[in-house]
């Protein structure tokens, strides 16, 4: 094995850690922060304090469902999962998605609804503390997100948005996402306190609780179909297709290739099926060599483990090219 292909090896592992230490404080961020929003919403009686505490709790237990996909989808390949649990991640991801959008968004609609037909008495002031403490460990959390993706960014050479939008790796983006509309979250609960206080109406609380979960259902929206995509085998993206293509074209005694399939096997594994023409004659030997070596010259490259299966082939020109003679031969 070449150092190159050791390291493509190693990368997924690293990569798990690094999105386990992500997916961990962004729990633990959003635990504490669940915490004292229930505590703020029940002391200042605002719908939209207790809509971010149900925002939290649905956050805190889609924590729990990435960190189980991280876990679940480092185990081993085995005779009936042979290529591993890497698509079990995009499972949780979406069970995680499902779960914003019944315990958060469901529970934050409803609060506001019922908040619209109440007076509602008590202290903004606590509620205050706990948003400006709340945007503390929720920042802590998105930078934590944001720097990892930025970083994956970075390394493949390409923007933070267009790598967001082609990562396959939902677990971070949906720590990114959920840490994102925690954000905007504790905009809309500040400004419906402030806008309840000035008016003395709780009109506006209330709608800062239904926002919290019109908010909450996008999110939710956005990260089942992207895990839907995935789970059902998306193909690689186009710059990973065509770095594919060039490796396996330039190399030495590849006359053409006639046909890539790429499909996501999780975040850090990719399986690729070629259909390959060799120049000459070639033995089987010669052809299970250049195999290999298109494979370490991919594990090389990617940023992924590919899985590849070569299929020797003739070009349809060199097939009707043989056939004629044959079929001109007397009988």
């Amino acid at each position: 094995m070449t150092g190159g292909e050791r390291e493509a090896r190693q990368q997924p592992a690293a990569k798990s850690g690094e999105t386990r230490r992500t997916v961990i404080i962004a729990g633990a961020a959003n635990l504490f922060v669940g915490v004292i929003k229930l505590a703020a919403g029940l002391l200042s009686g605002s719908s939209a304090m207790l809509a971010e505490a149900a925002h939290s709790a649905a956050d805190t237990l889609n924590q729990a469902f990435l960190l189980t996909s991280v876990h679940r989808g480092q185990r081993p390949a085995d005779p009936e999962h042979p290529f591993g649990y890497g698509q079990e991640r995009y499972f949780w991801s979406l069970l995680a998605a499902f779960g914003i959008f019944v315990a958060g968004a469901g529970f934050s609609i409803f609060e506001g609804i019922l908040a619209l037909g109440r007076e509602e008495n008590g202290d903004p002031l606590i509620a205050y503390i706990v948003l400006a403490a709340a945007g503390v460990a929720e920042g802590i959390s998105f930078t934590r997100a944001y720097s990892q993706l930025r970083g994956e960014a970075r390394r493949g050479r390409t923007g933070l948005v267009e790598h967001v939008q082609r990562s396959p790796d939902t677990t971070v983006k949906a720590a990114l996402f959920e840490d994102s509309a925690a954000m905007i979250g504790l905009v809309l609960a500040a400004a419906g306190l402030a806008l309840r206080q000035l008016t003395g109406s709780g009109v506006w609380d209330a709608a800062a609780s239904m926002a919290i979960g019109v908010l909450l259902i996008v999110v939710a929206v956005k990260l089942g179909l992207d895990s839907r995509d995935l789970l059902i085998g998306r193909a690689a993206d186009p710059d990973e297709q065509r770095a594919i293509r060039e490796e396996i074209e330039q190399t030495p005694g590849v006359d053409a290739l006639v046909e890539l399939l790429t499909m996501r096997l999780g975040p850090d594994h990719l399986l690729v099926a070629a259909k390959v023409d060799f120049s000459g004659d070639i033995t089987g030997d010669e052809a299970e060599d250049l195999a290999s070596t298109i494979d370490g010259q991919l594990a090389d490259r990617l940023s992924v483990t590919p899985h590849v299966f070569i299929d020797p082939t003739r070009k349809a020109g060199e097939d009707r090219a043989q056939a004629a003679p044959e079929a001109s031969r007397p009988r």
